[in-house]
């Protein structure tokens, strides 16, 4: 098992059934938090909980408000939907956001929502969106990373005739501020998906849950590197767990659990709504207060 690097910290604020005035409070409160090292929002265009019919807000549009709302917190999108945006689009979106943050974008990405959750499902109809099936979905996130990539580094235009994605004259101008260029975040569990982990991220996410599932997924990782001849430590290991208000003692064994499994990189999911201070109270009781 790849050994865990120094943990770090971040919060989850789901952009559904939740205000703008809501989501910025929290953030701005996280902001002045030191133990809460990252922010983060998911990408979804109709809500996944709660009321179907419920408010919810686009994932990008809403992150580039609060990063320039924000001084010190890494943020993302835990994971942008590869299926939504061209690949050129998103890179040019992604480094829009990277500049408003003066460089701290973390950029998360995924193949989209698996077809067994129809909530996730049905926003792509709603939107007029294609839905490939998994296979062919996973071989467009391999070629978005490699297009998104160059974009960010190449000084001169170029073409990309992939399989599934093509591109002309594609340039990126201005460039991200980070070099070379953001991390690369990205979420999943299927095997095919973490051979695009081992290529293309330096940080791999998986939802929380099913610990046992993610230590094997883990192993998956560091094996699919050893293919390739990488390093398997220069990925970070991320988690997403979800907080009890009521049981945070709950939460703590999770994370504890999380940080002895190898992941460092541990993502808390806030449930809405958020209590006042909450950013203070995750601090100080799931943080600094050990299990």
């Amino acid at each position: 098992m790849t050994p865990a690097a120094h943990p770090s910290f971040g919060i989850m604020t789901a952009p559904m059934q939740v205000s703008y005035e809501d989501v910025l409070r929290v953030w701005r409160e996280a902001d002045e938090v030191h133990a809460i090292e990252h922010a983060w929002l998911f990408d979804h265009l109709m809500p996944i909980g709660g009321d179907p019919d419920g408010p919810i807000f686009e994932g990008w549009t809403l992150l580039s408000a609060l990063a320039a709302q924000t001084e010190r917190l890494r943020l993302g999108l835990l994971v942008t939907s590869n299926r939504f945006r061209p690949p050129a689009v998103l890179a040019k979106i992604a480094t829009t956001v990277d500049i408003v943050s003066g460089g701290r974008l973390d950029f998360g990405i995924g193949a989209g929502s698996r077809p067994s959750h129809p909530l996730a499902r049905r926003e792509y109809d709603a939107h007029g969106l294609p839905y490939r099936d998994a296979a062919q979905a996973v071989a467009d996130l391999a070629e978005a990373c490699t297009v998104i990539r160059r974009l960010w580094s190449e000084t001169a235009p170029f073409d990309f005739d992939g399989e599934n994605v093509q591109v002309t004259g594609a340039f990126g101008n201005p460039k991200p501020m980070q070099s070379p260029h953001p991390p690369i975040v990205i979420g999943g569990r299927s095997t095919p998906t973490l051979r695009v982990v081992a290529e293309h991220a330096d940080i791999w996410n998986i939802p929380g849950g099913d610990f046992d599932d993610a230590i094997r997924r883990n192993a998956v990782v560091d094996r699919l590197c050893a293919e390739i001849g990488r390093d398997p430590a220069t990925i970070t290991r991320s988690i997403a767990l979800p907080v009890s208000y009521d049981r945070p003692d709950g939460t703590r064994r999770e994370i504890a659990e999380a940080l002895d499994a190898g992941f460092s990189h541990v993502v808390l999911m806030l449930p809405s709504p958020y209590p006042d201070r909450v950013a203070h109270w995750v601090a100080d009781e799931l943080i600094d207060t050990p299990a």
